[in-house]
């Protein structure tokens, strides 16, 4: 049996880039020592953003809370992906 893959549309990757440059516009303030491998989960079309240690969906759901209806994008501090199965994490160059 075939498994379908859902294929990214224009709409996602316009908002993944959006929260890349956002990221890269925060990337002075919140690339700290103390911030290196937390979550940074932002709102693309507010700029709001919270950083937290926690891995849960506790930074998600305080933004909703601000901004009800948001589509979320969350990277990890000083490396290339947020999550890893079963591997490493790569860390981005500084």
């Amino acid at each position: 049996m075939a498994t379908a893959v859902q294929q990214p549309t224009e709409g996602t990757n316009r908002q993944s880039e959006r929260a890349q440059e956002l990221y890269e516009r925060l990337r002075q303030e919140v690339e700290t020592p103390e911030n290196i491998g937390k979550l940074i989960v932002m709102d693309v079309e507010s700029g709001d953003y919270e950083i937290d240690d926690e891995t849960s969906s506790e930074p998600s759901r305080r933004l909703q809370a601000r901004h009800p209806g948001a589509r979320l994008f969350a990277l990890r501090i000083g490396y290339k992906t947020a999550v890893s199965f079963c591997g490493v994490l790569e860390r981005t160059a500084l």
